[in-house]
């Protein structure tokens, strides 16, 4: 028989808070005045999540859950809490300065992520599992690009060592033809010659190896980017690489973000205010997702030297007497706003499987289609692929192509 006391805990409302690990996860559970009921560790099986979640459930209503890593050692329960019905939010680790003053341990922290909740200081929805499959392919790439590279760096390193006969026949040619020229090796010589040259002969086929597989995980990544949201793909200077990391960074559920300037901070490009007295000014925020960031100002270099808008843009900047540096800032904070519409809305994209059709029927080639509109072949290449988009040649492109 249930007693009063059991049936008063099981009538009031709580929160809870986690501090997740790779194989345990410590839970704590707080009243709705803040008061500390009890805490406990599970571990991170479906078992452990299902005995967690009721825990938390025996001091209570659960009102929200306040989870430290929810896109990292937390998914897991995350997504069991979730599937439960339970609202879970995404609890950032205490600063350095509440954790120098209370110390550090799993219900210390536990109870600081509970208390988060509480106030209303965490109060981010975490990500859903829609893009996980893009970040697991964008990791996986990124990867790819970075073995690659140090690849090339050892044979370049090996290279400025070797003897004089393979530095002399090598160090001329271009990477490209370099690596295909090492990749074709057959040692020979003495024993020196041919321990370097089967060194330099494994570094280029690692490294044409890791080519094709990066390419095949770029393309990979164009289809899901452009099957979850095709409008910011087809954004000017947005290519596969940037676009999963812009959406990885905004999530599956972009709506968790409610303007364009929480996204914008998320990215790093918001300035931050640093006023004080009769001082009125903002700094250069540091914070915020780096790699986002860093999208961000790609997508800025690639317009500042194609976009004929961004750079009229800069031109007139720069008569106003800015820098480069703070134009660029400019553009990150604008790309950030067009960024967040993509994201949050259905942006319709024009068609252009039609040019290539058209142009072909009536004989005309890319080079004078380049010569036309004043342009390289290579956009026009480009533009008729689908890789870049350009609404205005399109349709120029298109209205020309009727009337010749």
């Amino acid at each position: 028989m249930t007693s009063a006391v059991e049936r008063d805990t099981a009538g009031q409302g709580v929160f809870g808070g986690v501090d997740s690990h790779a194989d345990t996860i410590h839970v704590a559970v707080i009243s709705d005045n803040g008061g500390h009921l009890a805490d406990a560790e599970f571990t991170t099986t479906a078992a452990g999540y299902a005995a967690a979640l009721a825990f938390l459930g025996a001091h209570g209503h659960v009102l929200a859950i306040g989870v430290e890593g929810t896109s990292s050692y937390g998914t897991g329960f995350t997504r069991a809490a979730r599937e439960g019905g339970l609202t879970v939010v995404e609890v950032n680790r205490p600063d350095r300065a509440e954790r120098r003053r209370v110390g550090k341990s799993d219900p210390i922290d536990a109870y600081a992520a509970a208390r988060a909740t509480l106030s209303g200081r965490a109060d981010a929805a975490p990500k859903d599992d829609t893009v996980s499959g893009m970040r697991a392919l964008h990791n996986v790439a990124r990867s790819a690009i970075k073995a690659r590279t140090a690849a090339l760096n050892q044979i370049t390193h090996i290279l400025v060592t070797a003897p004089e006969a393979i530095r002399t026949r090598y160090r001329r040619l271009k990477a490209a033809e370099r690596t295909d020229a090492l990749a074709r090796l057959r040692p020979a010589g003495d024993a020196i010659h041919v321990a370097v040259l089967a060194a330099l002969k494994s570094l280029a086929r690692r490294v044409k190896e890791l080519t094709a597989e990066h390419e095949a995980l770029t393309k990979a990544i164009d289809a899901e980017v452009t099957a979850h949201i095709p409008g910011l793909r087809a954004a000017y200077g947005v290519g596969p690489d940037t676009a999963a990391q812009l959406l990885v960074t905004a999530g599956g559920n972009p709506e968790r973000m409610r303007t364009e300037a929480a996204f914008a901070a998320l990215c790093g490009v918001a300035p931050v205010p640093a006023s004080s007295g009769r001082t009125n000014r903002h700094r250069l925020s540091r914070g915020g997702d780096r790699a986002a960031n860093a999208a961000l100002y790609r997508i800025a270099l690639c317009r500042m030297s194609s976009d004929r808008r961004t750079r009229d843009y800069v031109a007139r900047q720069s008569e106003a007497g800015r820098t480069k540096k703070e134009i660029i800032r400019l553009l990150k904070r604008a790309i950030a706003r067009e960024i967040f519409r993509y994201l949050t809305t259905n942006v319709a994209v024009p068609g252009i499987a039609d040019l290539r059709p058209a142009r072909q029927a009536k004989n005309i080639t890319l080079t004078a289609v380049a010569n036309h509109f004043g342009v390289w072949p290579a956009p026009i290449s480009t533009l008729e692929r689908g890789i870049r988009r350009d609404d205005d040649l399109a349709n120029a492109y298109r209205d020309w192509l009727k009337a010749a």
